[in-house]
């Protein structure tokens, strides 16, 4: 894992297959994974993630699973035969729904790391009282946190913002997947609590995903070799623990 490339997800957020195999075609071997999101899955369905998997690509299935425990234990054993590397669950969805996702993972094959979502990064401190929740943010990642991680869960998925609270209260061994990442002078466009691949390695990530601002670039390729350098200098200035 001391390849700063094997930390980097990309994530093919594209209309169809066409877009997904061309952008895997220019960015293999610049990052370590690829996210299938429900755009794409919802409109190609598991042959795309049998397709990429063929190439020798790692692949990461964000479909956020959030249903009755037999729904999500079904729809995370038919994960399973996709052999895919990486699965999402809702943390909200609750200990029962979270302790069925990770039997079924760990009783298959496979064995995909299951993630658990806490708070999207589209969120902002205004929408935790329009839902009712009190406390803060971080507050509130930490309540799913520790649901999820007494249910079996050993990655999460949360914003940069909150990396830091996870860190000093979390097992060390806990895999911290990161959206929201935007190099520095990007636009944030519909994310509210982002950073920039360095400040989220400094902070404690183990991963990082990156949609727009590769797949956007005008040479995705290299806007790819740019994160995975902020990466490595942040490996270098730190003692992360590998994952």
């Amino acid at each position: 894992m001391n390849d700063p490339r094997t930390r980097l997800i990309a994530a093919l957020d594209v209309a169809d297959r066409k877009a997904a195999l061309a952008a895997v075609d220019r960015l293999s071997g610049h990052v370590g994974c690829f996210k299938i999101g429900l755009e794409l899955f919802t409109r190609e369905g598991p042959r795309l993630v049998e397709e990429i998997r063929d190439r020798g690509e790692k692949i990461f299935l964000d479909l956020k699973l959030h249903d009755i425990p037999n729904t999500v234990a079904g729809a995370v054993r038919s994960v399973c035969m996709l052999g895919v590397d990486m699965v999402t669950v809702h943390a909200s969805g609750g200990a029962a729904m979270l302790e069925a996702a990770c039997r079924e993972a760990r009783s298959s094959g496979s064995s995909p790391l299951v993630l658990a979502v806490t708070a999207l990064t589209s969120l902002s401190e205004r929408d935790m009282g329009r839902f009712g929740i009190g406390g803060s943010i971080e507050e509130w990642v930490e309540r799913l946190a520790w649901t999820a991680c007494n249910a079996g869960i050993r990655g999460l998925v949360a914003s940069a913002k909150e990396i830091s609270m996870l860190r000093g209260k979390m097992d060390p061994n806990l895999q911290l997947v990161i959206p929201g990442i935007r190099p520095a002078g990007s636009d944030a466009q519909d994310q509210a609590r982002t950073a920039t691949p360095y400040e989220a390695m400094r902070a404690g990530a183990n991963y990082l995903v990156v949609g727009r601002p590769i797949l956007k670039a005008d040479d995705p390729a290299a806007a790819a070799d740019s994160i995975a350098g902020e990466i490595a200098r942040a490996l270098r200035e730190s003692s992360l623990r590998n994952p």
